[in-house]
This record gives C-alpha cells, sequence and structure tokens, in this order.
C-alpha cells in the first residue's frame, strides 16, 4: 500500500520577499565595483588578446585577421623565440632550486632562538620589496668586468674573472644569482611559517628517543614543511618565467639574445617592433605552458607531499 504524503506550499509573506529582495540588491550594488573591475581589467582585456593573437595588428591599423599563422611561425619560423625559450628554461632550472634551497637554508636560521633574529629576517627580506631598477643597477656594478666587486675579489687570488653580464656562458648564471638573492625573502617567510607551526612535542620526543639534529631535520622537519616548499617551488617557477625587471636593467637581453627570456622577448616584439598579434600569441603560449607544467607539478605532488 502506497503511502502518499502532501507536501503543503509555504506561502512567503510579502514582507519578507521584499526585505530578501533588497538585500540580494544591496549585496550586488557592494559588489559591482568589483565585478566592473574584473570585467574591465581582467576579463576583456583576456577576451581581446585571444582574438588579437589570431591577427596580424601594429597596434594603429585595424587588426588583419591570420588564423593560426602566428603560433605557426612562433614554433617553426622564429629561430629567437626557440632560443629564448631555452634561455628562460635554462633560467627556470637553475633559479627555481637556487631561490627555494637558499630559502629554506635562511629559515632554518632564522628559526633558531638566538638574539639578531628579528634583523636577520628583516634584511632578507628588504630586498623581496625594493626596486628592481635599484637593485639591477647596484648589481650591474658589482659584476662589471674590471672595476666590479667581485671581479676585484679574483684578481685578489690571481683569478681573471669573466664579463660576468658581457659573455654569453656567465650572463643567466649571473642573473639567477641577483634573482635569488633579490626573491628570497618571500619563500623564507612562507617557511619559516611553516617552521613556526610545527609542534615542539615531535622534536622533543625525538631528541628523548636519541634522534640526532640531521635525523630530526629529515624525518620530521622537511616531511612537515612539505606543504610550505611545494607552495614556495610553484610559485617561483611561475615567477621565473615572468622576469622582466632583472633583464631590462641588467642586460637587455644581450650579447645578442643570450640572456633574452620570455617576457622580455614578448615586450620587445610587441612594443619595439609592433607587432602585437605575435605577442599576444606568444602570451598565450606561455599561458597555456604554465597551466600544463603547473599541473604535472600538482599531479607529482601527492607523491612527495604530506598534509597532516
Amino acid at each position: 500500500m502506497a503511502i502518499h504524503s502532501a507536501v503543503r506550499r509555504v506561502e512567503v509573506p510579502p514582507e519578507l520577499r521584499r526585505r530578501r529582495r533588497r538585500r540580494t540588491l544591496e549585496g550586488w550594488l557592494f559588489a559591482l565595483p568589483l565585478v566592473f573591475g574584473i570585467v574591465a581589467f581582467q576579463a576583456a582585456p583576456i577576451v581581446v588578446s585571444m582574438y588579437t593573437s589570431f591577427t596580424s595588428w601594429d597596434g594603429f591599423n585595424s587588426p588583419r585577421l591570420v588564423g593560426g599563422r602566428n603560433y605557426v611561425d612562433l614554433i617553426v619560423h622564429d629561430p629567437i623565440f626557440l632560443q629564448v625559450v631555452r634561455n628562460t628554461i635554462v633560467f627556470t632550472i637553475l633559479g627555481v632550486p637556487a631561490t627555494v634551497v637558499l630559502a629554506l637554508v635562511l629559515a632554518l636560521l632564522g628559526n633558531l632562538k638566538i638574539p639578531g633574529t628579528a634583523f636577520f629576517r628583516m634584511a632578507f627580506f628588504t630586498p623581496y620589496v625594493m626596486n628592481v631598477v635599484a637593485i639591477g643597477f647596484v648589481w650591474y656594478y658589482i659584476f662589471g668586468p674590471t672595476n666590479g666587486l667581485i671581479n676585484q675579489f679574483l684578481r685578489n687570488f690571481g683569478i681573471t674573472g669573466p664579463a660576468w653580464l658581457a659573455d654569453s656562458a656567465w650572463v643567466i648564471p649571473a642573473v639567477v644569482v641577483v634573482s635569488a638573492w633579490q626573491g628570497v625573502g618571500y619563500p623564507m617567510m612562507i617557511l619559516l611559517a611553516g617552521l613556526q607551526g610545527i609542534p615542539e612535542e615531535l622534536y622533543e620526543a625525538a631528541r628523548i628517543d636519541g634522534a640526532s639534529a640531521w635525523s630530526r631535520l629529515w624525518r620530521i622537519t622537511l616531511p612537515l614543511l612539505t606543504p610550505q616548499i611545494f607552495f614556495v617551488t610553484i610559485s617561483q617557477f611561475i615567477a621565473s618565467f615572468q622576469v622582466f625587471g632583472l633583464i631590462y636593467v641588467l642586460t637587455k637581453g644581450g650579447p645578442g639574445y643570450s640572456s633574452s627570456v620570455y617576457i622580455f622577448y614578448l615586450w620587445q616584439v610587441a612594443f619595439q617592433q609592433g607587432k602585437f598579434g605575435y605577442a599576444a600569441a606568444m602570451a598565450w603560449l606561455i599561458v597555456a605552458l604554465i597551466a600544463v607544467l603547473t599541473w604535472i607539478q600538482w599531479k607529482l605532488q601527492k607523491k612527495w607531499v604530506f598534509y597532516d
């Protein structure tokens, strides 16, 4: 025997409906400036950029549709683009591990309970918020081929240093050094916050069991710090594909195109050569590349990142 239950519809009083509509309208009015900003300054430029990537446009005349020719020319017919991609990959391979390892070492030192740690943290975080142009000019003279501080120091030991920023073999490593020094402050603070969130009871129990400092580092600190390490690795990886200021100030992409990286070459194509359609295609290629590589890293993190 089927049991039928009648559901009585509850009528909402007109006053309550008007109050709900008024609150909904007020909410949209408060959100309207943000929605307008997202549409005007993010969504619309993304759509325009996608359309522009399929055109030939110099920024002044009307865009002319060329289909996927920009993408084909970039990948197949532009040797400079391929060199720039190689430079960017080398910069990333050298720069990301250097920055993350240096940040980890500095975070471990900054977590020590000794006098002066507050000044130590501030000293290494300050370059991160400094003007990149000022940093570039300072390091430009440090790497000077004759009167630079590094080569002067090497001459004291009878070593003739290279022309760091004018030597195609040394220019990328030199920029990596500056980038790691300038950008280490932010990942250091993230890792430091992670260190301070590890329960002290775990270290006390390990000491009672006779674990050495090295064993505590490998078996407690690093495993529990892997979420923060993963985060700073991803953020540094993305930032390495977007470096521009240091290249512009230190090398202008030279010698030749030896230090020209992706965003710098994109800027040259767009604002020096006036090929905005070509540059838009470059922008979408780097977006796709970063998305794919980030997705791969996100999948791989399940094998080594431990969440408590």
